[in-house]
């Protein structure tokens, strides 16, 4: 009987050990590569009206204490920036990209690295709809990364939306 409950206690303890490792284990090859990391970044927040996301992936992209900082002009015409974490861009953004739809597509990037630090300018267009053809906006997303010889980290994602006094300049646009 005691050898009984030892295995059942073994058992157990495996089981608990599997599960705490289970979103590592499920989502690991989705931040091996740079490329795979950004592709991840732009699915996890991107779906058709009524389509719940995979925040648990979101929140996964994310070294802790990392900041989502998007800028813009404010009533006053001076430019400013509110700094977020995944969890406060969840609360802020999660319900309003579910009950509108929302996909945002990168269309340019380019890549700046040294040793295991990365920045990307990722140019994106954004619709309401997988099927929409005319993007509701553009910008760019100032992309820091970290790869720590096991995955990539997303630091911080600091972005602007491009406007008529603000447009993306031809060297962040795909090539014609």
């Amino acid at each position: 009987m005691k050898n009984y409950i030892k295995t059942i206690f073994f058992y157990f303890i495996a089981i608990i050990g599997v599960q705490a490792q289970e979103p590592e284990t499920n989502y690991i090859e989705k931040v091996k590569t740079l490329d795979s990391t950004l592709e991840t970044l732009y699915k996890v927040i991107s779906g058709e009206k009524g389509e719940e996301r995979n925040w648990e992936l979101f929140k996964f992209l994310f070294k802790p204490d990392a900041k989502l900082i998007p800028s813009g002009k404010n009533k006053e015409g001076t430019y400013g920036v509110h700094y977020m974490s995944p969890d406060n861009y969840i609360e802020s953004s999660g319900k309003w990209l579910v009950n509108n739809g929302f996909f945002e597509k990168e269309i340019h990037r380019t890549v700046h690295t040294f040793g295991n630090i990365t920045q990307v300018f990722s140019t994106y267009e954004s619709f309401k709809s997988k099927t929409d053809k005319k993007p509701f906006m553009r910008g760019i997303n100032s992309i820091q990364l970290l790869n720590d010889g096991k995955r990539w980290w997303v630091i911080n994602i600091y972005w602007t939306q491009e406007t008529k006094e603000n447009q993306i300049p031809k060297e962040y646009l795909p090539k014609m």
